[in-house]
């Protein structure tokens, strides 16, 4: 028997070091590089059609740079280079992460009839002060033409979620230099910045979030993903969002298995609902946790007309909003009731960007994907079940996305690729004969049938743990009592700090939805875990109409 590793990975760095890289703020900014000089660029918008104009804005110490653009799929294809393309510093705002950054448009190019739906990864390279390189990368996204498209699938990037993680310029919704003391996340971030390191382009072995150590008992929680950002210069939030992280995985499986797969942004969905229609299959992967309103608008009318929804993601959690012609999103979280605009009389409440699941919004997220965060969402990380299950617990082997896998009741899918995690969606359940359902005031909807379902927890909660050890404490545990039962209070956490991962399936209208609410999912397919393949597969040939 192979015994488990119990020691965490050491990326060099002290105590003091460690614990900064997990507690503190750190984050890209222009002139981070100092004398090595550096050079960073965002581009107009997220995605674009063929015939269409891609501005790219960039900023520069090295008065030239050169360019190369590559297809990241299946294959990598290389569809346009050029050297020697001017450039030249531009100051940006101190609150740029917020306001935008303002760049000038330093180079412009047209994407081609022949570039392929899918993301483009934009790769720039200069010379430093010191000789030696200096590079950034960007991405943008070629979307489909409209029209219909029998056998592709539809993968819809998270955009949303890409945005509210990005640290570039300090800010993001998690933590910034906004308000009096410059320590409060922002509830406005702009998408005219550039992506933070690791968005794009990972090495092989970044650490991913869930831990891959068979912790001790009574050990203090350890981080290895931001350590290791701290140690190799990657953005803090790397791990826990963008498109290196989670959304390409899906896309290059898709493709090298032999599936045609189109790429749109969020964004896209929010203001062209009618993309989705030249789909029988919408696919939404990896963390995809800050939505708009017109985005599930888009898929709820997309299913009801018969379209199939197959959702491999987790957390699905707040409802944003879009501002400035697309180029701010706000989301207030847990300041909401206090500070958005929504609340102040003449205000539309229905669209506060709080959890999906204040019952002022009335519009639960389980009703567009049949799960929600609130009831999940803490797995296989810090104190949240460190040493808990890393696949998903099968109770209805013999439904049909597990066809072909050998798996049987109490089998665990996805174990030795780690799919269960970091944040689950859940559901209010109760096992009958030995079956989970859904209990009646769970805001589950009509047919829907838990198929696997494992532990989560909103707290971190041990006794032999010092709460100045650990990272999650009890915040996100009480904020969710205070949104679901109007008080923070001890009984009230009681009823929501043990949350649940499901596994569900159900139709709506003329349409159906799967929906494995894990972020991990992807790490099946990273891993090639033939059984995560298996049921992926089962799903996307269902919804093409192949099986």
């Amino acid at each position: 028997m192979t015994k488990p590793n119990t020691e965490f990975p050491d990326f060099g760095l002290t105590p003091e070091q460690r614990r900064h890289a997990v507690r503190g703020h750190y984050y890209e900014w222009p002139g981070m590089d100092g004398e090595r000089g550096e050079i960073w660029c965002y581009s107009d918008r997220f995605s674009y059609r063929a015939g269409e104009t891609v501005a790219l804005h960039v900023s520069s110490t090295a008065p030239t740079f050169g360019m190369t653009i590559t297809r990241d799929g299946g294959s990598e294809t290389k569809v346009f280079e050029k050297s020697g393309i001017a450039a030249r510093w531009q100051e940006s705002p101190d609150q740029c992460s917020a306001e935008g950054c303002g760049w000038e448009a330093s180079f412009e190019f047209r994407v081609e009839n022949d570039w392929s739906s899918g993301a483009y990864r934009v790769t720039l390279t200069a010379d430093g002060r010191d000789g030696k390189p200096i590079q950034c990368h960007h991405l943008f996204i070629v979307s489909p033409q409209p029209g219909r498209k029998p056998g592709r699938v539809l993968q819809v990037a998270a955009t949303g979620t890409w945005l509210a993680y990005n640290t570039w310029g300090g800010s993001n919704h998690y933590q910034g230099i906004t308000g009096p003391d410059r320590n409060q996340y922002s509830p406005i971030v702009s998408t005219q910045r550039p992506w933070c390191r690791g968005f794009v382009v990972l090495p092989k072995d970044a650490p991913r979030v869930p831990l891959e150590v068979a912790v001790p008992p009574k050990t203090v929680p350890r981080y290895p993903h931001m350590e290791w950002a701290l140690a190799t210069g990657h953005s803090k939030k790397y791990a826990s969002s963008g498109w290196a992280s989670y959304d390409s995985h899906f896309f290059r499986f898709a493709e090298q298995a032999g599936y045609g797969v189109d790429l749109v942004s969020q964004h896209d969905l929010h203001f062209l609902p009618e993309i989705l229609d030249g789909y029988d299959c919408a696919v939404f992967v990896g963390h995809d946790e800050y939505w708009t309103w017109e985005m599930r608008d888009a898929v709820d009318n997309y299913v009801e007309r018969g379209g199939h929804a197959a959702r491999f993601a987790g957390n699905f959690m707040w409802q944003t909003r879009l501002e400035d012609e697309a180029r701010r999103q706000v989301c207030y979280k847990y300041r909401s009731r206090a500070e958005d605009p929504a609340y102040l009389p003449g205000g539309d409440v229905t669209r506060a960007t709080n959890s999906w699941e204040a019952p002022e919004i009335g519009r639960p997220g389980s009703a567009t994907f049949g799960l929600n965060a609130t009831r999940g969402v803490y797995t296989g990380w810090g104190g949240c079940a460190p040493r808990g299950v890393r696949g998903f617990p099968v109770y209805r082997p013999e439904h049909w996305a597990f066809a072909g896998t050998g798996i049987y009741y109490g089998d665990l899918l996805g174990a030795d690729s780690h799919v269960y995690g970091y944040e689950v969606d859940g559901l209010d359940f109760e096992i009958r004969g030995g079956l989970p359902y859904p209990t009646a005031t769970s805001g589950a909807p009509d047919g829907l049938q838990v198929l696997a379902v494992g532990m989560a927890s909103q707290v971190e909660e041990s006794a032999d743990i010092p709460i100045e050890d650990q990272f999650l404490t009890d915040e996100d545990g009480r904020f969710t009592a205070e949104t679901l039962f109007g008080e923070a209070s001890d009984a009230n956490l009681e009823k929501v700090k043990r949350g649940n991962g499901m596994i569900v399936n159900f139709p709506r209208g003329k349409g159906e939805v799967f929906h494995a609410g894990s972020c991990e999912w992807v790490a099946g397919l990273l891993r090639q875990d033939p059984m995560v393949e298996r049921v992926t597969k089962n799903v996307l040939d269902r919804y093409l109409g192949k099986s």
